[in-house]
């Protein structure tokens, strides 16, 4: 109950409190309202004065709705005339610095022998260049926009018409200019009068660049052994080089670039060929190819020395100092691709001439003493073909390679074919030259062996191997060889000296063969000479190397001493014989009379017919002699002592003097001619060849730093 009682008291409680907050609520509302009402009557008095206001902003507008209309129209024109004005101003401050530069151009004197002036006058030129360009470039853009403000106006009659008249006036004034001056600025007045300067400049700079290395003796010696093409020989200072490049790139700017290239080109051949001509190789007019026959070998020898070390010297000096200055001067035109044409236009007729010359010696005809030069000539090309491959390297250099290889294979063929000509006239002379009369060394075999010791010499050998390796690549029809000995060129030129040797030797046995029966000791004495000179001037030497010393030793002192036993037997075995076989008292007498008649006849033939050059072969023949003559004669005359009627013969040791003294073994004449031989084995080649003689009417000859060495 008490808490029904309670309830109803809250209850109460919350309504009154609800009421309260009713009456508030009306009492705002009641307020908001006259608040609203009050307002109303304000905003319909504003209205009322913004309408008054409108009406008179509507007033002022119409107004002024003219005036924007014409600030439109000055807006619009004066964009125009800004247009037309901007460029024909930039032409005028063009129009003024081409003045200025002329004059100053003017007040310019350059000169080949001062090049920083000579670059500053560049600058010049360059800036002249310019400038013309860029009033040229503005010109039609500023008559084009002048023309549409002129066309503007006379469309929108913005201004009145004497105005227009002057501004007509000014734009047939600006396309006069346009036509006439602005071509005379570019290709006449001192812009051209410079450029006409700048080639004389050019022409008298390139003639100062010399080669003063190239003097009558002193540059031969100044021939580097190979060329690098991060260190080639440079002409002229490095401000002569950049006045040059600048003035090419200046040329070249102005439509000038054939010039320039002509100028270079013509200027540098002539100092090219002059420096050259400094050497004076006058064999080169001298010897002409199809003259290279009938003119004396030692003069085209001498002439071929001359052509290897000025070849060399153009290609490892010359031409490469000229292909540093083409690059360096002409480098930056048209992207690299002049200055290898300018220098394959200043070699051609250069190098034509040194291949003409080569080329001639390689077609003349293949004597076999021609042989040595032509293998000097092969070394040197060989030597000289990398430095001139990187002198005369991409397309424009091309011809001269193309042509220096070419050289090269006329060159290896005119050695291969010397060589084995060689070869063929020691078979060819068999059936033509007489054998000796006295049974000497035949010529042929004292030239032969001559000619393959120089040959093996170290200045010939490697060239000669190249060359047969060469040839064998050319020629597969060729003998074969075993494949691991392709490579080697000892291997060939060994093959190739032994097929001369065989060939020598068969020669021997011809000519040992055509003494006939008239003497029957001469033949033997000959082939005894032959062999023991093939077999002793060898020995030791680069040729016993390359054969084989056991095979030299096998085949030709073999031959030798089976010579030597044929000539004893041919010559003293009848004697010997004749003391054996008539050893009956009663023959005795007649016996030992036959015996001094055939020892006297003997004497008398090698002291008049049969030579025996060799000291050492002398007194190795008399001692066999005495060894065979003197026990039998000794025996002979102990066999008969009783029946020779009282008469005295010749004791032994008369015999065995006679014969030591024939042979002169031991004596001193045998002694001075063993010294004059050892003596004359250091003498040169060339002098050797000519004592000995000669079957062919020349002798091989070394080169001189060969010698040197």
């Amino acid at each position: 109950m008490e808490d029904a009682t309670n309830a109803i008291h809250d209850d109460g409680v919350s309504a009154d409190t609800m009421i309260a907050k009713l009456h508030a609520s009306r009492s705002g509302l009641d307020s908001v309202l006259r608040s609203s009402t009050e307002l109303d009557v304000a905003i319909s008095g504003f209205d009322g004065r913004l309408s008054l206001r409108l009406a008179a902003i509507s007033a002022i507008y119409d107004a002024v709705a003219p005036l924007h209309s014409q600030a439109v129209a000055a807006q619009a024109l004066r964009t125009r005339i800004d247009r037309a004005v901007s460029p024909a101003l930039a032409l005028l401050r063009g129009f003024s610095l081409v003045r200025s530069l002329q004059r100053r151009l003017l007040r310019l004197s350059p000169s080949a022998a001062d090049p920083r002036r000579l670059v500053a006058y560049v600058d010049c030129v360059d800036s002249l260049h310019d400038a013309v360009a860029g009033v040229a470039a503005e010109c039609e853009p500023a008559v084009q926009r002048l023309q549409e403000a002129v066309e503007f106006l006379s469309r929108t009659k913005a201004t009145d018409r004497l105005r227009l008249h002057r501004l007509s006036e000014a734009l047939a004034a600006l396309q006069a200019l346009y036509e006439d001056e602005v071509d005379a600025m570019r290709y006449e007045g001192p812009l051209d009068e410079a450029l006409l300067l700048l080639q004389h400049e050019c022409e008298s700079l390139l003639l100062q660049l010399k080669h003063h290395a190239f003097g009558e003796s002193e540059g031969l010696d100044l021939i580097p052994e190979a060329t690098d093409g991060s260190d080639l020989p440079r002409l002229g200072s490095s401000l002569q080089i950049e006045a040059l490049r600048r003035i090419a790139q200046t040329l070249a700017a102005n439509d000038c670039l054939d010039i320039a290239i002509d100028i270079f080109v013509t200027v540098r051949y002539r100092r090219a060929a002059q420096a050259l001509m400094r050497l004076k190789p006058e064999y080169l007019r001298t010897y002409a190819p199809e003259d290279m026959d009938a003119t004396e070998w030692e003069a085209v020898e001498a002439a071929i020395t001359l052509w290897i070390q000025h070849l060399e010297l153009a290609v490892r000096m010359l031409f490469a100092a000229e292909k540093r200055l083409c690059h360096d001067v002409l480098g930056g035109l048209m992207g690299g691709a002049v200055w290898p044409e300018c220098l394959a236009k200043i070699a051609d007729r250069i190098m034509a001439v040194f291949f003409c010359f080569g080329e001639g010696v390689a077609r003349s005809s293949k004597q076999p003493q021609k042989l040595f030069k032509l293998l000097d000539m092969f070394d040197a090309l060989d030597r000289m073909w990398p430095d001139l491959a990187a002198v005369f390297d991409g397309e424009a250099g091309g011809g001269v390679r193309a042509r220096f290889r070419e050289l090269q294979k006329l060159v290896v063929h005119a050695a291969a074919t010397a060589f084995w000509e060689f070869g063929l006239r020691i078979e060819g002379l068999q059936d033509s030259a007489p054998p000796p009369a006295d049974g000497s060394v035949p010529k042929v075999v004292r030239y032969a062996v001559h000619y393959l010791k120089c040959l093996a010499t170290a200045a010939y050998a490697g060239p000669m191997g190249r060359v047969l390796r060469t040839e064998r690549t050319w020629k597969p029809e060729l003998p074969s060889r075993p494949p691991e000995a392709d490579g080697d060129d000892e291997g060939l030129l060994g093959d190739a000296v032994r097929s001369i040797l065989e060939a020598l030797q068969r020669n021997v046995e011809a000519q040992r063969s055509r003494y006939g029966k008239k003497d029957r000791v001469l033949p033997h004495v000959m082939a005894t000479n032959a062999y023991w000179y093939v077999y002793m001037r060898t020995r030791g030497t680069e040729v016993a190397k390359l054969v084989g010393e056991d095979t030299m030793k096998a085949r030709y002192k073999s031959a030798a001493e089976q010579a030597a036993f044929a000539y004893q037997e041919a010559a003293w075995g009848p004697l010997v014989k004749l003391l054996e076989w008539n050893e009956a008292a009663g023959t005795a007498r007649a016996t030992t009379e036959e015996f001094t008649r055939g020892f006297d006849d003997n004497l008398r033939k090698h002291k008049s017919v049969y030579r025996i050059r060799d000291a050492d072969l002398r007194e190795q023949i008399g001692e066999a002699v005495a060894k065979a003559v003197v026990p039998a004669y000794t025996a002979f005359l102990h066999a008969n002592a009783g029946a020779t009627d009282g008469r005295a013969f010749p004791p032994s040791d008369s015999i065995r003097g006679l014969i030591l003294q024939l042979f002169d073994a031991g004596g001193e004449e045998g002694r001075r001619e063993a010294e004059g031989q050892r003596s004359s084995k250091g003498e040169r080649v060339s002098n050797r060849s000519r004592a000995e003689g000669s079957w062919s009417s020349e002798a091989p000859s070394r080169r001189k730093s060969q010698q040197n060495k």
